[in-house]
Order: C-alpha cells, then sequence, then structure tokens
C-alpha cells in the first residue's frame, strides 16, 4: 500500500505550543493539567498552564553523545495518590555506557530522585531504544536498542535489543515469558514507541529498520508485540515468512525511523478517533495510519504522512514524540537541533493539532 501524502493534515489546523526546546525527547501530561517534557542533554522541563518554566523540573546527570541521554518519561500509574515520574536516561560508568529506568518524586515545579528502577541495559552512541510507557496492566515497559552490536537482539543474556517489563518497583513480573528475566519480546534493532490498542489492549513498537549494516536501509517497521516474540533482528530484516520469527504489520522500505506512537483516544478530533500516530525522523512528518482487526490479524486501511510533500522533505522537519493532552488536542515535539536537523527558529518546539 502506497502512503498517501496530506501536508496540511486531515481537517486540522497546527500551531505552536511551546518553542526553545533543546532536544525533546518525551512529553508526558499529568492529571493536574501539568506537562513534562524530557531534553536529551539531561533535564526534565515543566510546562503549567501553557507556558514553559525557566527553571527545570529536574536535571539528570546523563552521557549526552549521539542518540543518548535523557529519553523517555512515564507517570506512576496512581498519579497524583502515588507522585511519581519514571525516566530513561544513559550514562557512563567507567569507559563502559549503560543507560536505566529511574524514579523521581513530584515535588509541584520540581522533582526529586527517588529511586533506580532498572539498571545496566547496554548503551552507546546509537540504537538506546529509550521509550518507556505504562500497560494496561499496570507493568512498565522499556524499549532498549542494540547499540549497534546486532548479535545482542539474539541473546536473552543481554537487555539490548528488546522491550523489557518490570514492576512499578522495578520487579520482575511472574508472568513474564523467561523466568527471572525482565525481557518481554527480543530481535528488536532499535525500538522506539510503545502504544496500546484502546480496544483490542494489544501492544504496538514502533522500530528503526538498518542503516547500512548487511548493506540494507529503510525497512522501518510498526510490530504488534506478542509476549515472548522473537521479531527477527538480525537474522531478519522486513518480512522473513518463517515461523519463527514475527513478520512487521507495516514495513516502509523507503527510510522513515519512526519514534513516539500514540493512538488518538478522544472525542474532540472525533474523525481521528481509534486511529495510531507516529512520529518520524528522517521521514519529517507525522503519520497516521487507519486500521482494523478483523480475526486475530490488522487490516491496514489507509496511511497518511502529514505535513510532507514527499519521504524527506518536511514542512516543520524531524518529530520524535506524538502524545495525546487532556484537552483532546494532539501533541508532538521536534527533534530539529539534534544534530541531523535543520533548526528553524524557535526550534525545537511543541505543536498542537485541533480541529479546523
Amino acid at each position: 500500500m502506497d502512503d498517501v501524502f496530506l501536508p496540511d493534515g486531515d481537517a486540522i489546523k497546527v500551531e505552536t505550543w511551546i518553542e526553545n526546546l533543546e532536544i525533546p525527547w518525551s512529553l508526558v501530561f499529568l492529571p493536574d493539567g501539568r506537562a513534562l517534557v524530557s531534553e536529551r542533554p539531561g533535564m526534565v522541563r515543566i510546562i503549567k498552564d501553557g507556558k514553559l518554566r525557566s527553571e527545570p523540573y529536574a536535571r539528570i546527570d546523563v552521557a549526552h553523545i549521539g542518540e543518548g541521554g535523557l529519553m523517555g518519561l512515564a507517570v506512576h500509574p496512581d498519579f497524583p495518590k502515588k507522585t511519581f515520574i519514571y525516566a530513561m536516561h544513559t550514562y557512563k560508568k567507567g569507559d563502559s555506557t549503560y543507560n536505566r529506568v529511574i524514579r523521581l518524586k513530584d515535588l509541584g515545579n520540581s522533582a526529586v530522585f527517588d529511586k533506580v528502577i532498572i539498571d545496566n541495559i547496554p548503551g552507546g552512541r546509537f540504537h538506546n531504544g529509550g521509550r518507556i510507557a505504562f500497560g494496561h496492566d499496570r507493568m512498565l515497559y522499556i524499549t532498549t536498542g542494540e547499540t549497534f552490536n546486532s548479535e545482542m537482539a539474539q541473546d536473552l543474556k543481554s537487555l539490548g535489543g528488546k522491550i523489557l517489563r518490570v514492576t512499578l518497583e522495578g520487579g520482575i513480573p511472574e508472568d513474564n515469558p523467561f523466568k527471572g528475566s525482565p525481557i518481554y519480546s527480543y530481535g528488536h534493532r532499535n525500538p522506539q514507541g510503545l502504544a496500546w490498542h484502546p480496544e483490542t489492549g494489544d501492544l504496538f513498537s514502533s522500530e528503526h529498520g538498518p542503516s547500512g549494516e548487511y548493506l540494507r536501509f529503510g525497512n522501518d517497521e510498526i510490530n504488534v508485540i506478542r509476549k515472548g516474540g522473537n521479531y527477527g533482528w538480525p537474522k531478519i530484516i522486513g518480512v522473513g515468512e518463517r515461523d519463527i520469527y514475527i513478520d512487521p504489520l507495516i514495513l516502509w522500505e523507503k527510510t522513515t525511523p519512526p519514534s513516539g506512537i500514540t493512538f488518538y483516544k478522544g472525542s474532540r478530533l472525533s474523525h481521528l478517533k481509534g486511529d495510531l500516530f507516529v512520529a518520524t525522523l528522517r521521514g519529517e512528518c507525522l503519520i497516521r495510519v487507519r486500521l482494523k482487526k478483523g480475526g486475530d490479524k490488522y487490516r491496514i486501511i489507509r496511511i497518511e504522512r502529514w505535513f510532507a510533500e514527499d519521504y524527506k522533505n518536511g514542512r516543520l522537519g524531524r518529530i520524535r514524540d506524538v502524545a495525546e493532552g487532556p484537552d483532546g488536542a494532539l501533541y508532538f515535539l521536534t527533534n530539529n537541533r539534534d544534530g541531523r536537523g535543520s533548526p528553524r527558529p524557535g526550534d525545537d518546539r511543541i505543536y498542537r493539532i485541533l480541529p479546523r
């Protein structure tokens, strides 16, 4: 199925919500209306009443190298009864680089370190994964990259190239597929998005395909994640048609790299309800996926690329994350200051999508 280009989107308008951010990576909303955004050099910023506060919400000592640094954020499912925020970041220990997930305690306009949730995840200059999110089962899911060491993705003794699943306190759930391990699925190259289908509860993930390994490019993916599933990297690139590996639901042969994803659940943009939205980097667009489930499989109805005229040149540049706000609007972050984009005045920004 060919993607459809809609430079103006579908019956929507776009406005700047926040500007002058430094490589924002993840956006989350708190029940009281505040919003938090991570900046890759190591700051969590707070937005109150639609205004970005100049003082950071939290400073985290990170290794801001290449694609590493401060990445995903997640909010405790019982917030504000349990006032905890989770964050994933890269750090150095001696000559080695790792990733970990930590927990912060919310103090209103700031936060303080509480505890380490999971540590010793392989880290590097590239392919750190970095997305974290709570599922309907109240477990924390974590995407990890294989740091350009592709065989790591098939190694069940390594936490790299995986989707991990841990409890609120960082314990290993008894019903995880590999006893005593936080690994939930494996065979991933660099997964960067997590979202649960609002009707079926199925977990979806976005994943970057090769950028020259094995002389292959593109082959970026959207996957439906199954417990204990092997998604093939590096044994299979794209569709493998072998029973031991799970094929992607969507495969883009042209380089797209998808990052954050979300299903739109609200009513303010009623014509988008149930659709999957995908932030893309080199593709410089926000992708809308219309899909339906029939039996045990999903059927793709239409794929739209918003804010772009073609596969490489988008109007707003690189897009890292997309999230639904409590007001029913869709929000997305640009990443034009990440060293691979072309910054515009005011970058990086958070944009808001409203009905036209």
